[in-house]
């Protein structure tokens, strides 16, 4: 099973439509799953990449 590394949770930020209604609308992160040392983690698309470029520039 893959560990939750991350932190980030949904945004809440208001829909405004040309009458200037507002709904509330929530910005989901991108999250991935994604295999690092041979662990299966899910983290952003974001860590993922830094830890992936940080995982080449060791080897």
């Amino acid at each position: 099973m893959a560990t939750k590394k991350t932190a980030k949770k949904p945004l809440s930020v208001n829909r405004r439509s040309h009458a200037l209604n507002k709904t509330n609308h929530f910005q989901k992160p991108n999250l991935i799953k994604t295999t690092i040392d041979g662990k299966s983690v899910i983290t952003s698309a974001r860590e993922a990449k830094a830890a992936k470029k940080a995982s080449k520039k060791a080897a």
